[in-house]
């Protein structure tokens, strides 16, 4: 027997159907789905230490389950003392099972532990179906050790779905049971 995630079983036995029904699409296939959610990670202050993309990079692999890869600079701004073709980033773009287990571990785990959490804002649609807000601290996630951080980094994550609006993207998040405020 195969392994199937929780969360894409309940897509294909609960959320898909209900979707279909609320917003009378008339086949299953006009159901949106999630295609993929991006780690995205800016470390402006990595300019003059490369110790800190590394541990990045180490630090965003473990949160993901998949390897990061740093991001580099496209141009040269002299007013940030930054080079073309410098490290200052580091991202992970999830697919499959492993972005089902990711948004699993999101929605139960990570998001609650945040401090004084009440919620995302739904403020993050772009007019396309997609997603993106902004998590402070990278030690909400549990496979962060605490005693191996040497420096608290911020992430953007990203939702990229095929609903072709910001209500039905909202709608198939909030099936997943993303915590949006009220």
């Amino acid at each position: 027997m195969k392994y199937t995630p929780r969360l894409r079983a309940k897509y294909q036995e609960e959320i898909a159907p209900n979707l279909k029904s609320k917003f009378e699409y008339s086949s299953i296939m006009q159901v949106p789905k999630i295609t993929k959610i991006c780690l995205n990670q800016g470390l402006g202050k990595a300019t003059g230490d490369k110790k800190i993309i590394d541990a990045a990079v180490d630090e965003m692999t473990m949160i993901a389950g998949q390897k990061a890869t740093p991001t580099a600079s496209v141009k040269d701004i002299s007013n940030f003392k930054l080079r073309k073709g410098v490290a200052i980033g580091a991202k992970v773009t999830l697919r499959g099972d492993r972005m089902y287990e990711f948004l699993d571990r999101l929605i139960s785990v990570s998001l609650p532990r945040t401090r004084d959490f009440r919620g995302v804002k739904s403020s993050g649609f772009d007019g396309r179906g997609n997603f993106t807000f902004g998590v402070k601290e990278q030690i909400i996630f549990p496979e962060i050790d605490l005693d191996k951080i040497k420096q608290i980094n911020g992430m953007d994550i990203t939702f990229v779905t095929t609903a072709r609006t910001n209500e039905e993207a909202k709608a198939l998040l909030e099936e997943f049971g993303f915590p949006f405020t009220k």
